[in-house]
């Protein structure tokens, strides 16, 4: 790194570059749509956490989603809701590597937790007579650990190849977020190894876990046709729905954000792919499960009924 190259300390965040009588609205949108996330994944944990038919290794790795998503959204939402009304949309270096490196562990554990979830559910379904004994507690918990410290690992991983970059400019992010392939942009020098590494572990922690989730549930829907009570197969597909439901909207919108040509789609689209699996989605998990599974459903009315009887 040559001498007469100088750190930037300090990066402006663009953002949605609109009107300000605009970015007043967008403020109170992605207010709205981050409160809900906050409160639909706290509903969900808090209902996990009072009744005790939901203390079962399903809920389990439902409630580790739910504290993924909360934790995943107030790693950018926040500094993004400050700078749509502030005139001064800055982040300085050491909070922007922060942010780039919560936000890629969250995601990565994510992808990790929902490959989980069809492990869950395919032996739930595939296998329940062996189901309590191969989904114990000890193996539930080794598992959830398991995806939270290989995804900060894997965070580790590119932001140790980041900070070998030297940063001179431009000082410009045109992005809501420090997402990572903005970052690269501020560095002067070559970044096709930083770039290599993400794309190889795009492949990894999307494409590798997709398929494992989509081998899971094609045995999952084989059984579900050899259930002969109607009861038991409506139940089946409900559970499975909702967790497809929640899998085809994270993996569709990170793979076409990670993995498609960059000429592809414009900077305007990529941000709004980036709110779609950050932002939208972590709202609609909860709001996907209460709806669709009959469970949760269950433990919301004998709480309210609890309560209004009180």
């Amino acid at each position: 790194m040559g001498s007469n190259q100088t750190w930037i300390t300090e990066v402006i965040l663009l953002g949605f570059q609109v009107d300000p009588k605009l970015e007043i609205f967008l403020f109170g949108f992605f207010l709205l749509f981050y409160s809900l996330t906050l409160m639909g994944n706290g509903l969900i944990l808090g209902l996990i956490w009072l009744d005790s038919r939901l203390h079962t290794p399903m809920y389990f790795f439902l409630s580790n989603l739910a504290i993924v998503d909360m934790s995943y959204a107030s790693s950018f939402v926040p500094k993004m809701l400050a700078n749509l009304i502030m005139q001064k949309k800055t982040i300085s270096f050491v909070p922007l590597l922060l942010q780039t490196f919560l936000y890629l562990a969250l995601a990565v554990t994510e992808c990790m937790s929902l490959v989980v979830m069809s492990y869950d559910r395919y032996v739930a379904i595939c296998h329940p007579l062996h189901y309590t004994v191969v989904m114990s507690w000890r193996v539930c918990i080794i598992l959830s650990a398991t995806c939270w410290m290989f995804s900060f690992l894997l965070a580790l991983v590119h932001i140790t190849l980041i900070l070998k970059l030297p940063f001179c400019g431009p000082q410009k992010i045109n992005h809501f977020f420090c997402q990572i392939m903005s970052v690269f942009k501020l560095a002067c020098a070559d970044t096709r190894l930083n770039q290599i590494v993400l794309f190889a572990g795009s492949v990894f922690v999307l494409v590798g876990p997709l398929c494992l989730v989509l081998v899971s549930y094609s045995h999952i829907l084989l059984a579900i046709l050899r259930i002969q009570s109607g009861e038991g197969c409506r139940k089946a597909f409900s559970t499975c729905s909702s967790h497809l439901c929640v899998v085809g909207l994270f993996f569709g919108s990170a793979i076409v954000m990670y993995m498609a040509p960059k000429s592809s789609h414009s900077q305007e689209q990529r941000k709004i792919l980036s709110l779609f699996y950050s932002l939208f989605n972590p709202m609609l998990n909860p709001l996907t499960y209460s709806l669709r599974n009959t469970e949760v459903k269950g433990a919301l009315r004998r709480f309210l009924g609890k309560k209004s009887s009180a």
